[in-house]
């Protein structure tokens, strides 16, 4: 990894994107960034890293919607913290505090030529916007489906795929998404997880043979 090409790890989550996000980063050339797209705030919803507001788990990015996102991920990836617009929206100690660790590190970080490395899961279906549009090194976690789903059973995790679905640009882009809607209102978590991992699968396959960019990286 050369030159001041940014960094996206992305994956399902519970795919390892944070442990290889952070040994990445480990090497001091790069300033791990967590998650801008989770929808949930902490760790997102904070327009100091992201000056974007998140609607949907799985946020899709395309160049038909790229009007808001594109110049908020330019500055994220250019290490620009919006210090003005965090104030604005959150105040709380921790969120002060939080402000302080990441204000810091990207202004240390832009003047000292690092890059930055975006550790997303909810990037996934939009890996090819952020190789294309900003340039990114994308490196996509796949793990295998039976640890996959039983790490998420064991955390009692499952998925809305109405989230997905009422995206009509993701759906547009993947049309085999559509296979899903079967699963709209099903109580079978197990079931709902393969669906996901299979969705996710089919994804990254067809966006690696678009974009050179993009590498895939098995979990074990």
């Amino acid at each position: 990894m050369t030159g001041r090409v940014p960094v996206l790890v992305t994956g399902l989550p519970r795919s390892g994107t944070s442990w290889a996000g952070k040994m990445l980063a480990a090497g001091g050339g790069l300033v791990y960034v967590n998650e801008p797209l989770n929808p949930q705030h902490p760790p997102g919803r904070c327009p100091g890293v992201l000056n974007a507001h998140v609607t949907h788990r799985f946020q899709y990015i395309c160049p038909d919607n790229e009007d808001v996102w594109l110049p908020a991920f330019t500055d994220t990836v250019a290490l620009r913290y919006r210090f003005l617009a965090e104030l604005r929206r959150n105040r709380s100690p921790y969120d002060l505090a939080r402000m302080a660790r990441y204000g810091a590190a990207f202004t240390l970080g832009r003047l000292t030529g690092r890059r930055a490395l975006l550790d997303d899961p909810f990037a996934l279906f939009s890996a090819g916007w952020f190789a294309e549009r900003l340039g990114c090194q994308v490196v996509v976690l796949q793990r295998d489906a039976v640890p996959f789903v039983g790490s998420w059973q064991r955390l009692g995790w499952t998925v809305y795929f109405h989230e997905l679905l009422e995206q009509p640009l993701l759906v547009r882009d993947h049309p085999h998404l559509e296979a899903l809607r079967e699963f709209v209102g099903c109580q079978d978590r197990i079931a709902k997880a393969v669906a996901l991992w299979r969705a996710a699968r089919r994804v990254t396959a067809v966006l690696a043979a678009r974009h050179p960019g993009i590498t895939l990286v098995r979990y074990e």
